[in-house]
């Protein structure tokens, strides 16, 4: 039997070409702003027209190509990715280049709701929990890794190149998928309108957890600068991508046995590290541990949250992997706005009792939640025999 690590890579690389297209503006944003003659301020809107490009289109998009088969759909979402950051990089009219954003959100919308299923579907027998984590991996690796190269790629040679690099690393990709990845047929089950996905047992809990929990994280990382003020923010970012990327492992290693117990402690260790941080007087030290702790708890907060909804929504799989990206993107640009109002009137101290507030009922959601949306082992184990 081939080995599916060739195909989980290609996967896990199509995770990371939508979260560094997605993030990249920001560690380019001053030449970004120069170079289409916009603020600095309207520059950053290129981040929100990504997030509503995905936000709006998801749901439509996957309830049109639920039978499409799976290979086909994902080289369409990465042609995407080629298509848009082709023309960021070459325009230099800043509503096209918005234009642009927008067909790179249509594209992750695509992407996002094929990335753990597929993973499930390529898993060897009891693997599929390491296999959504490998995939998933490519969330941090773009946060730590390609964002950091990507802003120093810009500084030395143009903020276009580095959109330019993206688009080459996309069609290497799509050569990738066409020669390693295996196809999967399309969905076969009827299709299920999204107000009945939200109202089967257990997706509307993870739903709510998702919706939360996300906003809580994105309200604080937006705005990480002015909150760590006392510390240096190219370390914290570097401490939270390496212990983002130990989260994932952690729950890859353990998510076929310990879903809710996982979800849990990711909670619980989010808590903490923002009762730490707003805590004055801890020393940088003890900050950065702070931010450790966050990484960890947070690192494996998609695979978990992938994984339930597609449980929880059997069902109807890929619209309920459609709604959770949805709620994911609405609640990041929910962050940044939330974020920005609280920055304004409250100022930085405010953010992570913010986080902590919020991440108190969405403990309580898990916790309560114990029999269709985040289940102990016993009641897994018989819901699936």
């Amino acid at each position: 039997m081939r080995s599916p690590l060739p195909a989980l890579g290609a996967l896990a690389t199509a995770a990371f070409i939508t979260v560094l297209t997605e993030a990249l503006p920001a560690g380019v944003l001053p030449g970004m702003s120069e170079g289409l003659g916009v603020s600095e301020s309207a520059a950053g809107q290129t981040v929100t027209a990504y997030a509503l490009g995905t936000a709006l289109a998801t749901i439509p998009l996957t309830a049109a190509t639920a039978h499409w088969p799976r290979k086909r759909l994902l080289l369409t979402g990465i042609a995407g990715f080629a298509v848009a950051n082709t023309v960021t990089a070459v325009a230099d009219d800043y509503l096209l280049t918005m234009a642009a954003r927008v067909v790179a959100g249509l594209a992750a919308g695509v992407v996002w709701v094929l990335l753990a299923g597929y993973a499930r579907l390529l898993a060897p027998p009891g693997r599929q929990g390491p296999s959504i984590a490998f995939v998933m991996a490519g969330i941090p690796a773009a946060l730590s890794l390609g964002v950091p190269a990507g802003t120093f790629l810009g500084g030395l040679a143009g903020w276009r190149t580095p959109f330019a690099v993206m688009t080459g690393l996309a069609v290497v990709l799509l050569v990738w998928i066409a020669a390693l990845v295996p196809d999967q047929p399309g969905s076969r089950q009827a299709h299920v309108p999204v107000a009945r996905v939200f109202a089967m047992p257990g997706v509307g809990a993870v739903l709510a957890v998702t919706l939360l929990f996300v906003l809580a994280h994105t309200i604080l990382y937006t705005y990480l600068a002015p909150v760590l003020a006392g510390v240096r923010l190219d370390v914290a970012l570097l401490v939270f991508g390496v212990t983002s990327l130990a989260g994932t492992w952690l729950v890859g290693a353990n998510l076929d046995r310990r879903l809710r117990a996982l979800t849990v402690a990711s909670l619980l260790l989010f808590a903490v590290a923002m009762a730490v941080i707003a805590t004055p007087g801890g020393g940088q030290l003890v900050t950065y541990v702070a931010v450790g702790l966050w990484g960890l708890g947070w690192g494996g907060v998609p695979t978990l949250m992938q994984t339930a909804v597609a449980e929880a929504g059997s069902a109807a799989a890929d619209m309920a992997q459609a709604a959770l990206v949805t709620l994911w993107n609405v609640a990041m640009a929910g962050g940044s706005v939330l974020g920005g109002l609280v920055l304004s009137t409250l100022g930085p101290a405010a953010f992570p009792w913010l986080a902590l507030v919020l991440a108190v009922p969405t403990l309580a959601i898990v916790v309560g939640a114990r029999v269709n949306a985040f289940p102990a082992l016993a009641t897994r184990v018989a819901t699936r025999g």
